[in-house]
């Protein structure tokens, strides 16, 4: 159900799209609910586009252009701008960079990476989250992250690399059907040809060094050849472009891997974990 405080938060391109679909809508005659039954949407969902107080989902986007873009690519060129639109403010900067990187290497300890996440989990993650959501923005948050899965099959292809550790893993989200959905999502992702997928073992500390225990990171290349680094940690994010900075957290970054067990014996645990 829409809600009343979304007209008011409702981002800059999320109005444009209203105005202009009420606009086109009226100039070729369609009554809200034509229009809803053109699309596959009620009345109300149009009227609650047009006033904001529901913003255009990204297939609603795909189905306006279908209907009434005019030819014009309007709704088409509007998703990306309503998709960062529904990102928490501390990934708004970084996201738009994810999407257009040449290379992408990451480090994740607590849970599953985003871009590797399933709908359920995600759903469940953010769900269960503190502070709570409203059912609405929840969904809102799920199907901006589904969206970036975009990038897997990208053209031109990206690279991305992905460490996880061992304890993410393990870590219960949502359910054990749920957990076992997303091992083996994992696995499917690992043998993409662009995707190298690698486990932390939990053991690793035994040995004596453990690069990972400063915290995530993910290190980006732009389609300059420029590098930056992010991190997250409690709400908050960092976008880090020093070069020298970047150098220390790509160092950091390489040992992680080194010290990470292989992609094929990865892969192997992953398995033998969505089996048990």
């Amino acid at each position: 159900m829409a809600r009343a405080e979304n007209k008011t938060e409702a981002g800059g391109t999320a109005r444009v799209v209203a105005a202009l679909a009420k606009a086109l809508r009226e100039q070729q005659r369609l009554s809200q609910e034509e229009l809803g039954a053109l699309i596959g949407y009620t009345g109300s969902a149009v009227s609650a586009m047009e006033t904001c107080a529901q913003p255009a989902s990204d297939q609603m986007l795909i189905k306006l252009e279908e209907s009434i873009g005019l030819g014009l690519g309007v709704f088409e060129k509007a998703r990306g701008y309503i998709r960062a639109d529904k990102y928490p403010p501390l990934f708004k900067d970084f996201a738009p960079l994810e999407q257009k990187a040449l290379s992408l290497q990451s480090y994740a300890m607590l849970v599953v990476h985003g871009l590797f996440q399933t709908e359920a989990y995600a759903r469940a993650l953010i769900g269960g989250g503190y502070p709570p959501l409203s059912k609405q923005r929840v969904a809102e948050l799920v199907e901006a992250r589904m969206t970036r899965k975009s990038l897997f099959d990208r053209d031109p292809t990206v690279l991305i690399e992905l460490v996880l550790d061992e304890s993410a893993l393990r870590r219960a989200v949502g359910s054990k059907e749920i957990m076992r959905e997303q091992l083996i999502r994992l696995v499917e992702y690992g043998e993409l040809r662009n995707v190298t997928l690698q486990v932390m073992p939990l053991a690793r500390g035994l040995r004596g060094e453990h690069a990972g225990l400063h915290g995530e990171i993910t290190l980006l290349e732009s389609p300059d050849h420029e590098h930056v680094a992010y991190l997250e940690a409690q709400d908050e994010s960092l976008l880090i472009s020093d070069p020298a900075k970047v150098t220390t957290y790509t160092h950091r970054y390489a040992k992680i891997r080194a010290q990470a067990l292989g992609p094929d014996e990865s892969l192997g645990l992953i398995e033998q974990l969505a089996g048990e």
